[in-house]
Formats: structure tokens, C-alpha cells, sequence
């Protein structure tokens, strides 16, 4: 974790445009107690540096993106479009219980169930209690040892995940600033204010509080341009410093469930993980960003079939093509093509509309074009911006 975060120092340090000052009517409530003053620089470094490792707390994620509520009848499906829909567009709580890299629990509290990601070491379980099914997952012995142990599939992000995210953008792009204290799970916080350059993108700001004593992430807001309420906010509303109890961390299926075992295949000797490219991007020496990391990561992007998404634009102003008929465009579970999934099902059918070349998803920080000859086009841009990339190839 710590090259990840402190390969973005050198990002803000050096080609980002530094601003100091506070920022006002941007952020959360102000905190008790002030915190003494760091450059944007020093912020990047806290979180970088930080040895947060055991704890437990709930975590509140929210979105007001514009899109139609999911009636509030019935829990959450376990996998497919219904459950993203209900993920887009209404709040959710899970308790999160984190100790050391390789233990964890996530409950993710739906309406009317609820979803458990369980791992112990090298074994992971995933379980739902709508239809009371578990799956088993061995991980292969030489899974990566920077791999995050919270950062698992149970459907809603942790603040330090979606940070990551989000600093994935800073480059020339993007202000940097150190705005007002404020706190959050009773904990006193740097906010530190990430600002697009660009009038294009839907994006307006991004606000990631920082723990002043540890430099964890404790929450994560982000403002759609000309909002003044975040339209997606992920934060811990309670939080507890320390190892967790070691009996949450053991798992055993309910008395009738449906088990299904899955095995991970280990990683090809010679190939470079994630940790591994972070530890590269690290070293200034290497971080040749025009070229080799858009290398791998266009490398990491082909499909079965030799289809790659394409990428144009840059930033924030960035969008992703993805070609028809291509792998990275079938749903894993039926094969079918995103239009197909999208528009047979209920929930989302309503959010999308007809528009020159297709059909849209439009929400307040990013939009969706589904084309008449089934590509799709995404970004956080106008979707006239979408049409023209549609339209030039």
C-alpha cells in the first residue's frame, strides 16, 4: 500500500498546480480542533505512509446522481444489473472489520438481507442471505502480499479505495489543495480538495478526508459541477482503531446453503502484478507516463478475442470505448452484450433514453452511451462528447 500512495507525491509536488488556501462552501462541517498546517504534498505523504492496519467501523455510502429511484420493495439481487442499479441510486451501510492484510469482514446491509465477504488467509467467502448462498474462493498462494484485504467484492467501496481511485487522476490536470479541517467519525481530518482543470468534464471537485493523527482516508466526497451537495459520498460514520475480535473472521455456512467452490488460478511465473507496476511507477526513474505504463495497461486491457478497449482524450475529459462483440463487453454470468443486459432489465431500462445513435444512461458525474451497433462509450463528459468519439471511428 504505501508505494501506491507515495508514488503520487512527486504527481502533486511537481506538475500539479499547488493551492494552499482554503476553499469555501466545499467542504463538510469545520472540525473542534485544528490541525497543524501541511502543504498538499505532506497530506499525499500521510496517507502513503500509513500504518493503519487493524480496525473495525461502518462505513455510509450515498449518491444522488440523478437517476430514478429503485422502488423500495424486495432486497437486493446478489449479482447483475439490478443490484448496480440499486448500488447507483439509493444509500447503503456495511461494517467494516479490517485486521492486518490478509483478514477481513465486510456486511453490506441491504433492505432486506444481507451480504458477507469473509477472508481468513487464503480463504475467501462470499454469502448472501436473500437466496442463502456462499461461494468458496482459495486464493493462490502467491497472491500479491500488497494486496489490500478490504479491498474485496461486497459491493460498496471503503473511503481508502475509492481514494485510490480518485488520485489516479492527479497529474497536470488537476488542482490540488488543503482545504479546511473537518471531521469525520469523530476523528479530526485534513481535507484535501482534488479540482479538475478542465470545463468539460462533469466532474467539480473531489474532497478526501484524511485522519490528522494516522493519515487513513475516512471519507471521500465527490461534486458534480455546479452541485452543491455531493452527488456520491463513501465515509466511516463510526470507526475504531485496533484488532477486531478474532472470531469475526471465521466463516461457516448457514445450515442449508447453497455452497459453490471456485479456485483462482495462480499467477504465470514472470508476471508483474499490480504491486509490482506500483513499485516501477514509484521510482521517478521509471515513471515514463506517455509510454510504458500506457503500455501495460493497454496490454492488461485486451480480451480473449483480441479486442481492446480504446481510450481517447486525457484527465478528466477521458473516455473509454469499448468495441462490439468484445469479451470486456459480455456479461461473464450470460455472454450477452451490454445493450441486451441493460435494456432487458427493468430497473435500468427506465434510466435510458433514446438519442442520436443509441441509447444513454445520463448521471450528474458520468455518462453512458449504448450505440445502435452495440459499442459502448463512457466517461465523465457531456454525452455529445460521447457521440462524436462514437461517431469518429
Amino acid at each position: 500500500m504505501t508505494a501506491t500512495w507515495l508514488r503520487w507525491t512527486p504527481a502533486v509536488a511537481v506538475p500539479a498546480v499547488i493551492a494552499a488556501g482554503v476553499l469555501a462552501g466545499s467542504l463538510p462541517a469545520s472540525a473542534r480542533d485544528p490541525l497543524p498546517e501541511k502543504t498538499p504534498a505532506q497530506v499525499l505523504a500521510m496517507i502513503g505512509q500509513h500504518q493503519t492496519k487493524s480496525f473495525s467501523g461502518t462505513v455510509e455510502q450515498s449518491s444522488e446522481l440523478g437517476l430514478p429511484d429503485v422502488p423500495q420493495v424486495g432486497p437486493t439481487s446478489g449479482a447483475g444489473t439490478g443490484s448496480l442499479a440499486e448500488l447507483l441510486t439509493g444509500p447503503h451501510s456495511a461494517r467494516v472489520y479490517v485486521d492486518g492484510p490478509s483478514r477481513a469482514r465486510i456486511q453490506v446491509m441491504d433492505r432486506m438481507a444481507e451480504r458477507d465477504a469473509v477472508r481468513q488467509g487464503n480463504e475467501l467467502w462470499l454469502y448472501n442471505s436473500k437466496d442463502n448462498t456462499a461461494t468458496h474462493v482459495t486464493l493462490p498462494a502467491n497472491a500479491s502480499k500488497e494486496s489490500r484485504s478490504h479491498d474485496m467484492p461486497a459491493g460498496v467501496a471503503t473511503p481508502e479505495e475509492l481514494a485510490a481511485k480518485m488520485l489516479d487522476k492527479l497529474d497536470g490536470s488537476t488542482e490540488v489543495a488543503v482545504a479546511e479541517d473537518t471531521e469525520v467519525a469523530g476523528r479530526t481530518a485534513y481535507n484535501l480538495v482534488l479540482t479538475p482543470r478542465s470545463d468539460v468534464t462533469l466532474v467539480g471537485s473531489v474532497a478526501v478526508a484524511v485522519d490528522g493523527e494516522n493519515g487513513m482516508p475516512l471519507s471521500v466526497e465527490v461534486r458534480a459541477r455546479g452541485q452543491q451537495e455531493p452527488a456520491f459520498r463513501t465515509a466511516f460514520s463510526t470507526l475504531t482503531l485496533g484488532a477486531p475480535d478474532a472470531s469475526l473472521f471465521n466463516f461457516s455456512p448457514p445450515p442449508g446453503a447453497s455452497v459453490k467452490e471456485l479456485a483462482v488460478p495462480a499467477k504465470p511465473s514472470g508476471t508483474r502484478d499490480l504491486a509490482d507496476r506500483n513499485r516501477t511507477r514509484s521510482n521517478p526513474a521509471d515513471r515514463d507516463l506517455g509510454s510504458k505504463d500506457q503500455s501495460e495497461k493497454d496490454s492488461a486491457h485486451k480480451d480473449l478475442r483480441g479486442h481492446a478497449p480504446t481510450v481517447t482524450g486525457s484527465g478528466w475529459e477521458r473516455i473509454v470505448g469499448i468495441p462490439a462483440h468484445s469479451a470486456s463487453a459480455r456479461s461473464p454470468e450470460s455472454g450477452k452484450q451490454p445493450v441486451d443486459r441493460l435494456l432487458n432489465d427493468p430497473l435500468l431500462r427506465q434510466a435510458t433514453v433514446t438519442v442520436e445513435g443509441g441509447r444513454a444512461i445520463s448521471t450528474s458525474l458520468v455518462n453512458v452511451l449504448l450505440t445502435d451497433d452495440g459499442r459502448t462509450f463512457v466517461g465523465s463528459v457531456p454525452l455529445e462528447r460521447l457521440q462524436a468519439a462514437a461517431a469518429a471511428r
